[in-house]
Formats: structure tokens, C-alpha cells, sequence
């Protein structure tokens, strides 16, 4: 078994069971210290994983890393992302209208105002901020492992998400002020002129295709490290607020999911747009939209 795996695992399931640390670790019988070197990767016995396991209602399959892993809660999805990402050296996407890990600062300052505004909006205005924080520190975090790690990225872009993005700006269905609705249009268009600038000019680690046929059911990525890979699918696009998301996301390292992902991901490349045409579909795109009126 490794521990750190487990540890990491252990983290972002107690993230996604909405408990805190204390009452995990009161209800295991252990100090909230203990539980914390636990996420960090101490050796843990298999009957206090089975005791986690029934406390976070998963299987123990999952803590150990086998099976699928599952998620409801967009910061733990977040947080087990960071996690894959932190190993992974090639990440293939396949879907949506961006990939956050080449989005502009535009697209974070833009992220950062709509949630804000809309978690001090909230009934309970604490828990919403507190929540928001939570995630814009992971993608903080997400955004600076990748740029200290640099893995090969290649995506292939929907266009009918990026004309949804264009239409209704970042963090789109939030009930934002007019002001910062605006500003979430201007930042979606500076993205998708990003995007077309990426497309054109190829930069190093970075590919860009564009799906122009039938909207692509659902996104996914597959995310290969040295010692193993993940498929990841998720209803979660970069810039759905933490606390305003329902679905389920899921993680899996098992080979039949990688490599079915792999077929259909290298089959829209082959289909996708590239280059000079998928930059100048994506300029046709925004001056077609009145987002840039």
C-alpha cells in the first residue's frame, strides 16, 4: 500500500463527506493531529481505514485507491484533482469551452469577483465565503503546480461550450450585479481570443484542437503520470461556484476506462480543427456573438 496515496485519498473523501477534522478524528477515537499525519501519508492499519471508510460512507476499495472514486462536492473533486495533476505529466482533455490550466488572468480575477459576490449574497454568508475561499485557494494551487511542473497538455475544445461562454460570460447562471456580469463577458471573450492565440501559435506543451461537430455529451481527461494513469469525468466546468453545483464527478485509474477515454479522445483530435483554421473559427465565433458587441 502507499500510504501518501491513501493519505491524499483520505483528504479529499473527508472533504467531500462535509465533516470536520475534529469530528472525524473524535468519532475514530484519535487525535485531530493523528488524523492529519494520516492525509500526509503515516502508516495507517487496514481496520482503521475499514472505520474511515464507514464513516465517510465509502467503500474501503476507495480509500485504497481501487475502483472508482466518486464526488458531489466541487471542492473535494478540486482537491483530488490537485492531487492526480500533481503527479500527472500529459494531461488530454476533451470537452468545454476552456482548460483552466492555460486560462488567462482575466478568467481568475473575473472567477474570483462572480463568487464572491454571489457567496456574500448567500443566506448563510460565512459558510458561502468560507466555501469560495476554499476553492479559489485550490485553483491557486492547481494554477501554480502547473506552472512549476509544466505537464504536456492537449485539448480538444467544444465549440458550442465556447459560444455558451461567449453568450453568458464566466460563472454563468449566478444572479450577479450588472457590473460584474459584464466584466464576466469581457473576460470570456479575452479567454476565447487567448485560446485562438494559443491555437495559432502552438507554444510549447500546450495543443489546442476544436470540436466543431455535435456538442460533446460529456468532458473528460485522462491524466497520465509515470507510475499510473487516471480517466476523470466530471459535470464540473473550472467556473461552476463551489456552492451552487449538482452532479457527480469521478475518478478512475482502471485500464479498460483509460484506454476506451484514449480511443475517443484520440478520435475527436483526428476531427478536431488545429492551427491557423481553429483560431480563425474561434475570431468568427466571438465577432458572431453579441458578447462583443
Amino acid at each position: 500500500m502507499r500510504f501518501v496515496d491513501i493519505g491524499q485519498q483520505l483528504r479529499a473523501y473527508r472533504l467531500e463527506s462535509g465533516l470536520r477534522a475534529e469530528e472525524i478524528a473524535a468519532r475514530l477515537g484519535v487525535s485531530r493531529a493523528a488524523l492529519y499525519r494520516y492525509e500526509k501519508g503515516e502508516v495507517i492499519k487496514l481496520d482503521t481505514i475499514r472505520r474511515l471508510a464507514e464513516l465517510l460512507k465509502i467503500s474501503p476499495l476507495s480509500l485504497l485507491g481501487i475502483g472508482v472514486e466518486y464526488f458531489s462536492r466541487p471542492v473535494a473533486f478540486l482537491e483530488r484533482i490537485r492531487q492526480v495533476e500533481e503527479q500527472a505529466d500529459q494531461i488530454l482533455f476533451v470537452g468545454g469551452a476552456l482548460c483552466h490550466q492555460t486560462a488567462t488572468d482575466a478568467f481568475d480575477g473575473a472567477l474570483t469577483e462572480a463568487w464572491t459576490e454571489a457567496a456574500d449574497a448567500a443566506p448563510d454568508r460565512a459558510q458561502a465565503r468560507a466555501l469560495t475561499e476554499q476553492a479559489l485557494g485550490l485553483l491557486a494551487a492547481r494554477r501554480k503546480q502547473h506552472q512549476q511542473r509544466r505537464p504536456t497538455i492537449i485539448g480538444i475544445l467544444s465549440e458550442a461550450a465556447i459560444v455558451r461562454m461567449l453568450q453568458d460570460g464566466i460563472a454563468p447562471g449566478l444572479a450577479l450585479p450588472p457590473r460584474t456580469r459584464a466584466r464576466c463577458r469581457a473576460a470570456a471573450i479575452t479567454e476565447a481570443e487567448s485560446i485562438a492565440t494559443l491555437m495559432e501559435s502552438v507554444p510549447i506543451g500546450v495543443q489546442l484542437g476544436l470540436s466543431t461537430g455535435p456538442d460533446l455529451a460529456a468532458g473528460f481527461a485522462v491524466m497520465r503520470g509515470r507510475e499510473r494513469a487516471h480517466v476523470v469525468g466530471s459535470p464540473f466546468a473550472p467556473d461552476t461556484a463551489p456552492g451552487a453545483a449538482l452532479g457527480v464527478a469521478m475518478i478512475t485509474a482502471a485500464d479498460e476506462a483509460i484506454a476506451v477515454h484514449q480511443r475517443v479522445a484520440e478520435a475527436a483530435w483526428r476531427d478536431a480543427l488545429k492551427g491557423a483554421a481553429a483560431a480563425t473559427r474561434v475570431r468568427e465565433l466571438i465577432r458572431a456573438t453579441p458578447a462583443a458587441e
